[in-house]
């Protein structure tokens, strides 16, 4: 794996190592005074007074709009940093949300799945044009899907939360699902349309993806995982759950309810497999923002190659989607969403600066983070 791009090296140790400091010295929400030195503590410096005002007045409109009982949000610049914490943890006690907490990725998962997908090419080990059923028995049309195709949702096959799997898991919430259980329900379906016809986005498409990481490397994706990615990025607090024991109690999920108002939702990330099922923690994911876009760990051509996207005909919001990427007013990088989560990851290759956002509300009106991402770039590029 290639370590270029050295000052974003530096500046994520720096990053990294000084972030509990910030928050136990200035609290929940950093809204600096515009000095570019770092303070007495080593801690990176805050943004511009008058730009944290705009910001914070856009994150606490939009917040209420939504009806999201809170949401965290962290904006990383060369000239500073930016914090927010808003609303509460939890409904039912009141408890105020917290920074420095782990949240679940849900779908930016599938951004961490691809680049694995990408670094075995760059190794040789596959090829994006192999047929699925080179490497995974049992999958329909698996002679003419490509595994490209599957990284940009283009293989027209059907996704796993069918009759079937939604009748199963009612059954027993707390059940442990095994990816090849995933698999499975996905592959109980025809396919909805033609290898490379349309571009409809589904979970079904990257657990397969995990699938074949497990059978190039001969090791369980969580290894793979750690050894590839989170090792080398330094992401010690971000993890692929294996057990139900790896919850997010700290932070309660929420949505709609059939009866209004907004209903708890269920703990259990093995429904997502490598599709959605990692955590981590806003430091940790404003590091991968960086090495996602500008491509650290895979080869400069690779990239390239990741990032022809194209607009999707049914899934997430993105202006484009790509190889497990997309695009978001010119910044690169992913969205999630599911069982009373949202987030989003973004980072601007022009400006070096990344946002990272969570929110704990899933199916409202519209994304969240996204809605509120669309807010701030504005802001953040001086539009």
């Amino acid at each position: 794996m290639s370590a270029r791009h050295p000052h974003h090296h530096h500046r994520r140790r720096r990053r990294v190592s000084a972030t509990l400091a910030t928050i136990a010295a200035i609290g929940l929400l950093a809204v600096g005074c515009g000095d570019d030195s770092s303070d007495s503590t080593g801690a990176p410096p805050t943004l511009d007074a008058a730009l944290t005002t705009e910001l914070q007045d856009v994150v606490d409109t939009t917040v209420a709009e939504l009806g999201a009982p809170g949401a965290v949000v962290v904006v990383d610049t060369p000239d500073g940093r930016w914090e927010t914490v808003v609303g509460t943890a939890d409904l039912e006690s009141g408890t105020p949300l917290e920074g420095g907490l782990r949240w679940p990725l849900r779908s930016i998962t599938k951004s961490f799945t691809t680049t694995l997908i990408l670094q075995l090419a760059d190794e040789g080990l596959i090829s994006l044009d192999d047929p699925v059923s080179t490497w995974v028995d049992g999958i329909p049309n698996g002679d003419a899907v490509t595994v490209r195709q599957l990284a940009t949702m283009t293989s027209g096959l059907a996704d796993y939360t069918n009759e079937a799997f939604i009748d199963d898991f009612v059954a027993d919430p707390e059940r442990q699902f095994t990816l090849d259980e995933l698999i499975a329900y996905g592959a109980q379906d025809p396919p909805v349309a033609e290898p490379g016809a349309e571009a409809v986005y589904t979970n079904a498409n990257t657990n397969i993806l995990g699938r074949i990481v497990e059978q190039v490397t001969g090791q369980p994706f969580d290894e793979v995982l750690d050894e590839r990615i989170l090792e080398p990025l330094g992401l010690d607090d971000t993890v692929y759950p294996t057990d139900p024991d790896h919850g997010t109690s700290a932070v309660v999920g929420y949505q709609p309810g059939d009866g209004g108002g907004l209903e708890q939702q269920p703990v259990n990330f093995s429904v997502f497999g490598p599709a959605g099922a990692m955590i981590t923690t806003t430091d940790d994911l404003l590091v991968w923002a960086e090495a996602l876009a500008t491509g650290e760990l895979v080869e400069p051509e690779t990239q390239r190659v990741r990032l022809e996207g194209q607009v999707l005909e049914e899934g997430p919001e993105y202006d484009l989607y790509a190889f497990g990427i997309g695009d978001l007013e010119g910044w690169w990088g992913h969205t999630g969403e599911g069982f009373g989560f949202t987030a989003l990851v973004m980072h601007d290759e022009e400006t070096d600066t990344s946002v990272a956002i969570f929110m704990n509300a899933s199916n409202l009106e519209s994304h969240g983070p996204t809605t509120l991402f669309r807010r701030l770039a504005p802001l953040l590029s001086g539009d």
